[in-house]
């Protein structure tokens, strides 16, 4: 059995207790929170909670610790702590952070002898993969990533993290008249405004300044500047009943052209009624490459790109050439 830890217990974390469950070679041992466990602990039967300081006595005991924390200010700060204890896998996705993000976790791994798979989930994860392998197959061609129409999780963690905003929820919207130009062989010059928009949807508090949280939201780097933004504010009671699903997917593209300009087109999408949970799955199989590589002794960070694919199956190399090849 490979024994894991939760390191924080939102919709991420919950998903991946979820997807625990689907996996008979994976047990949960714990859930880590900055709560008071015992508060979580009357309403959740059967698990384990323990407070995020009490990690370390865990050593030896957990074999990889699944970091579930927003990319904005958690997963920065708890990542490289955390994998000097443990093998890690976290999901962080603010993707013009992810080579600094690497190293500084690689650093923390490798003086510790341990393993951290980062940025692992669909995008940055197997949409990352997708992208390597089309843009291997067609060099000569260009590739587009579309996000949507769905909530995205860090772009919603980033907004509610805004001064005066007590709530709130992003959707990301892909051009449709740009992914029907693509499918048809066009391979244009896009910018990152031209692709996608975005929509917040923003509960403030009492008293707060709507236009300085709006503005604040459409210039944040790396998460809204790029982008044409809306911000709608709405009641409590509007986002609970508008608001509540997490639906998610969106499409790798990559056009290109073989022999005599021959046009070829390799396309990947997900449809997700559950973005959290889709996550929180990928995260565990990881978890199980995570488990595999340190056993080989194996330390330092990886991402998606270091972890062959095989190593992601409960299923042994020889049923993988029996049963899927």
């Amino acid at each position: 059995m490979i024994k894991v830890g939760i390191v924080g217990y939102g919709n991420l974390g919950k998903g991946v207790q979820k997807a625990i469950a689907q996996n008979p070679d994976i047990e949960l041992v714990a859930i880590f929170t900055r709560r008071q466990p015992d508060q979580l602990a009357s309403n959740v039967d059967g698990v384990r909670f323990e407070h995020i300081s009490t990690a370390e006595q865990f050593k030896g005991i957990i074999d990889v610790m699944i970091l579930c924390g927003g990319s904005a200010t958690d997963l920065p700060e708890q990542t490289p702590v955390i994998a000097s204890m443990f093998n890690t896998i976290d999901s962080f996705d603010t993707h013009a952070k992810i080579p600094e993000f690497f190293n500084t976790v690689d650093a923390a791994a490798k003086q510790a002898g341990t393993l951290s798979v980062i940025s692992t989930g669909w995008d940055p994860g197997l949409f990352s993969l997708n992208r390597l392998l089309a843009e291997s197959i067609l060099p000569e061609g260009k590739d587009y990533t579309f996000w949507g129409k769905g909530v995205s999780q860090g772009h919603s963690d980033a907004i509610r993290r805004v001064p005066g905003v007590k709530a709130g929820v992003q959707y990301t919207v892909p051009v449709q008249d740009v992914i029907n130009r693509i499918r048809a062989g066009e391979t244009p010059e896009l910018t990152t405004r031209e692709k996608h928009l975005r929509e917040c949807y923003v509960v403030a508090e009492e008293g707060a300044d709507q236009e300085q949280i709006r503005e604040t939201i459409v210039s944040m780097p790396n998460y809204f500047a790029d982008y044409d933004t809306t911000v709608t504010f709405i009641s409590e009671e509007q986002l609970q009943s508008e608001h509540q699903g997490m639906p998610h997917g969106g499409f790798v593209i990559r056009s290109g052209v073989t022999g005599e300009g021959t046009k070829q087109i390799i396309e990947f999408g997900l449809n997700l009624e559950s973005n959290p949970e889709f996550t929180a799955s990928v995260l565990v199989a990881y978890a199980r490459a995570a488990y595999r590589l340190s056993k080989e002794g194996i330390s330092g960070a990886k991402t998606v790109f270091d972890i062959p694919l095989g190593y992601l199956s409960p299923k042994s190399a020889e049923e993988l050439r029996r049963e899927l090849l």
